[in-house]
């Protein structure tokens, strides 16, 4: 099946140049573009919350692997899934990880990639209390993963118009305050071991802490760094859809996240749209449940789900 699955895209691959690319230039099409539902997108939140924190080598962290591989089988169909399992150091153990990957219209050779990170932190560090406990991430890694589900949902009904690529990463959020270097560990590897060698979509979005009540929105700083032009779409694209209270025309911080990794190691233009503010400093701040034991349902909003939810759907059926 992975053999399969590589051959198709890399065939679709061969041969695509710039020229036969628009890039990062967008214009409204006149598509009739499908509804993304919130509360089935919730669901797939409260589904990755009851098997707990997705810590990676814990039982929970299998089971919901093996969820969302038969989901998005579900949606793309049984070739167009598969995981990229990889192994990782940890601090006193050796990971078993894995990116979980599904492609939608592989009959497309123009594509774009959206991605999330799918495993929970595994201390709640900045909590008062079990804070070597791992967390249920129902915002930090649940509420992305479910918004890219919904998408996926949604692209089984109504095929895109251009190739899309749902990249899941695993281990992004492993490692410990005060050092990058335990951070990122799926988007390392999906980087540096390409599934397919030469792959080049359009451009990348990740999504980072994308459900919780009040959520808000700067352009992230690396992104307007990366690609100014798909920030710029976005964030229209939100105010004509009356988000922005949520999508915030005004810049953020710089924010390290696996969309560094993947536009500095493999050269894709990605940006991320994420909760956070700026500080006075310049730094970034992150909402009060981050990192805590309060990153559970009690904080995720369909509203914010929804907002979220709009403009993707917005962007991939009608301005590419």
């Amino acid at each position: 099946m992975y053999k399969w699955l590589f051959l198709a895209l890399a065939l679709l691959l061969t041969g695509c140049s710039d020229s036969d690319k628009s890039g990062l230039q967008f214009s409204e099409k006149g598509r009739e573009v499908p509804e993304f539902n919130a509360d089935t997108a919730y669901k797939f939140v409260q589904q990755q919350v009851d098997f707990g924190p997705r810590v990676p080598n814990t039982e929970a962290h299998r089971q919901a692997e093996a969820y969302f591989v038969e989901k998005l089988k579900e949606y793309a169909g049984p070739n167009a899934v598969f995981v990229q399992e990889f192994t990782a150091e940890g601090y006193d153990e050796q990971l078993e990880l894995g990116n979980v990957i599904a492609a939608f219209n592989l009959s497309a050779r123009d594509r774009i990639m959206i991605s999330a990170h799918w495993d929970s932190r595994p201390r709640a560090d900045m909590d008062s209390t079990r804070q070597d406990e791992g967390i249920v991430g129902a915002d930090d890694g649940g509420s992305g993963v479910a918004v890219l589900l919904e998408l996926a949902r949604m692209f089984s009904e109504n095929p895109p118009p251009i190739g899309v690529d749902i990249v899941l990463f695993d281990g992004e959020d492993y490692g410990e305050s005060g050092s990058l270097e335990k951070y990122f560990l799926g988007s390392r590897y999906w980087s540096n071991n390409p599934p397919v060698p030469g792959y080049s979509p359009r451009f990348g979005i990740l999504l980072d802490m994308v459900g919780a009540e009040g959520a808000q929105f700067p352009k992230e700083r690396y992104s307007l760094n990366y690609a100014p032009n798909l920030v710029e779409e976005v964030w229209n694209i939100a105010a004509e859809k009356g988000y922005e209270d949520y999508f915030l025309n005004e810049e953020g911080a710089a924010v390290s996240d696996d969309h560094v990794i993947v536009n500095e190691q493999a050269r894709i233009p990605i940006i991320n749209i994420i909760n956070h503010s700026r500080t006075p400093r310049g730094n970034a701040q992150f909402a009060p449940h981050w990192h805590t034991h309060n990153d559970n349902m009690d904080i995720i909003s369909r509203e914010t789900l929804q907002a979220v939810g709009d403009v993707m759907a917005e962007l991939i059926y009608n301005r590419l």
